[in-house]
């Protein structure tokens, strides 16, 4: 009976994956394919969840997810903190854990219509092999115990390699293909930098796909690349992409925050000086610019820039030859540019605060980074992927989003982007876990209070140059007076009344501006604003 039952697995297995075939004959994306797998497959052996996950640096990455809370596709789920999955990626073959396994389900909390902890269930699983090496595994759980059979793991099995053979085929198709190198590069990237952790770029929005593939294109070339987007979107995490998907990936990106040096050290900073070229210069010291020689020049916040270091800068990027400060010896380097602003820096060249050839140069290939409430569903993905970390680096079980949390989410307009998400996520973990006290759940159930957003939705207010025109228009217009005058007039007006309702403290008044700190200062700094309380 058992081998019938089998091979008519098998025939329907055949018959539900024919389809899928002809479907990447269409060119259809591989999440698309991957999630009609798990489709195919919950038809076939009857399930409340299935996953797709791909290995990759000793983590698994869910690739397609059905029957599962969304933020799981944002999720990187270690091996070493996932004793299931590392049980089955050194199986042989299909594992079956029985319902009173005492290792913990890497899914509680996060399968849909059920709050509480995956006790009793049945759960299976196999790994795909791809040239005789583990690629991934295919996940199956039912509420239902002892819901699957041994012949259900022979089909399993056979399902599995079936799922080998179409992400083969799907690996043909040039975006997948792409994609990957671009995730392999910008790993090893990482990894040559020393980075604290790596981060990758999350999204499945139109405007991401949109910014993925305008990195996947200018990334092969030698183009300087301007970055622009709202503070906390994640401009830093585009310049690390681009660098991972070029040519120069083997060699280090250097970053350099414009904002953050008095104006006195950014050209040393940028072309490094030689000993007794000013006081405290004790020895000779490369700058970034010969750091990043063969390599990538990431400056953030470029605008910040004074105007006689961005005349010796450009002549640097035309020329590829710089001095150290107090020097007359010439160095050589070949470095690729990439910069950062949270400012309209066309309107900086208006303004005559940013030189047009400078400008020009900068932005030969302009990319713009879409705010956080312009992605839509992204951020459920991005809080899966920051409620992980949090659960890891706090040594708590599984912390999942329940129904009001994640409507709170999405109704939020995420004035500070995707840094706001992450501090609120993470500041979120811990109030729940205090809530919590002593006792410790195995899952962290956040809630629309535990988040806090309901009573700073006004607080979602539209960007700074929206409200300058809206405040400017509402006020009579002066005689003489230009736009930009009247524009400097309201941040004078408004950056005063920031510092005098926080006591002066700089970085409270930031804060409330939404700026950075640094920021704060150089803009005091040009509008004629003290950063003390006049006595």
């Amino acid at each position: 009976m058992t081998q019938i039952r089998v091979h008519l697995t098998a025939d329907k297995l055949l018959e539900a994956i024919a389809p899928l075939l002809s479907d990447m004959g269409a060119g259809l994306p591989g999440d698309e394919l991957y999630r009609r797998l798990l489709q195919s497959l919950r038809v076939l052996l009857p399930c409340d969840a299935a996953a797709l996950l791909r290995l990759e640096d000793g983590s698994l990455l869910p690739l397609a997810v059905d029957g599962l809370s969304r933020d799981t596709l944002g999720r990187r789920f270690r091996i070493a903190e996932h004793p299931r999955f590392a049980a089955l990626l050194g199986s042989g073959g299909p594992l079956r854990f029985p319902s009173d396994s005492p290792l913990p389900d890497p899914y509680d909390g996060l399968v849909e219509g059920v709050h509480g902890e995956l006790d009793v269930h049945d759960c299976v699983g196999c790994p795909i092999r791809l040239n005789q090496r583990v690629w991934g595994l295919l996940t199956l759980d039912a509420l239902q115990p002892d819901r699957f059979s041994r012949a259900d793991l022979a089909a399993l099995q056979l399902f599995a390699d079936l799922a080998a053979a179409t992400v083969t085929v799907a690996g043909r198709i040039e975006q997948l293909e792409n994609r990957v190198a671009l995730e392999s590069r910008r790993a090893e990237s990482f990894r040559l930098a020393a980075a604290p952790r790596a981060r990758t770029l999350i999204g499945r929005s139109p405007a991401m796909r949109r910014l993925l593939a305008d990195i996947e294109l200018v990334a092969a070339s030698e183009l300087s690349v301007l970055i622009q987007g709202e503070t906390g979107v994640g401009k830093e995490l585009v310049a690390e992409a681009i660098h991972a998907g070029s040519p120069r990936a083997a060699r280090p990106m250097i970053s350099l925050n414009c904002a953050a040096l008095p104006e006195t050290l950014v050209e040393s900073e940028l072309f490094g000086h030689v000993k007794g070229a000013f006081t405290g210069a004790a020895g000779d010291r490369p700058g970034k610019f010969e750091l990043a020689d063969g390599g990538t020049l990431f400056l953030d916040e470029v605008g910040e820039l004074p105007l006689p270091v961005q005349a010796k800068l450009l002549r640097v990027l035309q020329s590829g030859q710089l001095q150290r400060l107090g020097s007359d010896r010439e160095h050589r380097v070949d470095v690729r540019l990439i910069a950062a602003s949270n400012r309209d820096l066309a309107e900086e060249v208006r303004a005559g605060r940013l030189r047009a050839d400078f400008y020009h140069r900068l932005s030969a290939y302009p990319l713009r980074v879409p705010p956080l409430r312009d992605r839509g569903r992204d951020v459920l993905l991005l809080s899966g992927f920051f409620l992980e970390e949090n659960r890891s680096r706090l040594g708590i079980g599984a912390a999942r989003l329940d129904a009001g949390a994640q409507a709170a989410l999405l109704a939020y307009g995420w004035p500070g982007n995707v840094r706001e998400l992450e501090h609120l996520l993470g500041r979120s973990v811990l109030k729940a876990r205090a809530r919590h006290h002593p006792q410790r759940p195995r899952i962290l159930s956040l809630t629309a209070e535990d988040l806090e957003l309901a009573g700073r939705r006004a607080e979602a207010a539209p960007a700074p140059e929206a409200v300058d025109s809206a405040d400017i228009a509402s006020e009579a217009p002066r005689q003489g007076e230009s736009l930009q005058q009247a524009v400097d007039a309201l941040k004078r007006q408004r950056l005063l009344a920031a510092l005098a309702a926080h006591g002066f403290n700089r970085a409270a008044a930031a804060q409330a501006l939404g700026l950075d700190r640094a920021n704060l200062i150089r803009l005091a700094k040009r509008l004629g604003v003290a950063l003390e309380p006049v006595k």
